[in-house]
């Protein structure tokens, strides 16, 4: 009985120390993804967003004004240490790449102070590029014994999906950017369709006073002045 006790202290204790272990290791900083915003810029305010991004990768911004007058917008974008990096006056769109990057949270700010009746709606979109991925492909690749590769070579396969993961980011982030460019051009249709129904509507009114006022002038022309008799 004594030795079952202290076998099973043995083991709890073992457990104990192992346990803390493996979560250490399956625990770390998630991945920062890529992201996408669409918000309303009111007139005569300036908004900014900060993003974290790690150091060592590449950051990529793209910007585009969707609707409002002008279709314009002040950019900057500073660095963790407050340096500024980019800055843009009345500017409709704009793509900006950080390479490499600092640790920590970069600022990006869109200003409409110009504008003092008419809100923007902008696009944005955050783009990051990160050796992460690749290094633990690598020491993935370093643990794989040789006889192990069943005949496959592993540089070609990393190789492979590498460039489809590479054109299969590069196609969602041009989809992303055409369907913003197709809400641009959505919304610069529907404005200039407001703008031609408006003035056709005026016109129609000016044509139909127009129209009046010469058959009223023409009576006048052919009415009979002469006096009527007593």
């Amino acid at each position: 009985m004594i030795q079952m006790m202290a076998a099973g202290a043995a083991l709890a204790l073992a457990l104990w120390l192992l346990l803390p272990s493996v979560g250490v290791r399956g625990a770390g900083p998630p991945p920062i993804q890529d992201g996408e915003f669409t918000f309303l810029l009111p007139a005569g305010r300036k908004q900014c967003f900060y993003q974290s991004a790690p150091a060592n990768a590449s950051l990529e911004t793209e910007y585009q004004v969707i609707a409002g007058a002008g279709l314009d917008v002040d950019f900057t974008l500073e660095s963790p240490q407050g340096v500024l990096l980019v800055s843009e006056s009345r500017k409709a769109d704009g793509v900006h790449t950080v390479e490499p990057t600092e640790a920590g949270d970069y600022k990006l700010c869109f200003d409409n102070s110009f504008s003092t009746i008419s809100e923007k709606l902008v696009f944005f979109e955050l783009i990051f590029d990160s050796l992460q991925d690749d290094e633990e492909v690598e020491g993935w690749a370093e643990v794989v014994e040789p006889e192990e590769m069943l005949d496959v070579k592993m540089e070609d396969i990393k190789e492979s999906i590498e460039t489809m993961r590479t054109r299969l980011e590069r196609s969602i982030q041009m989809l992303t950017l055409l369907r913003a460019f197709e809400a641009r051009d959505r919304n610069l249709q529907e404005g200039n369709l407001e703008r031609v129904n408006f003035w056709s509507a005026v016109n129609v009114a000016v044509l139909l006073l127009v129209a009046v006022l010469q058959v009223c002038t023409l009576k006048r022309f052919f009415q009979d002045k002469r006096p009527v008799p007593t």
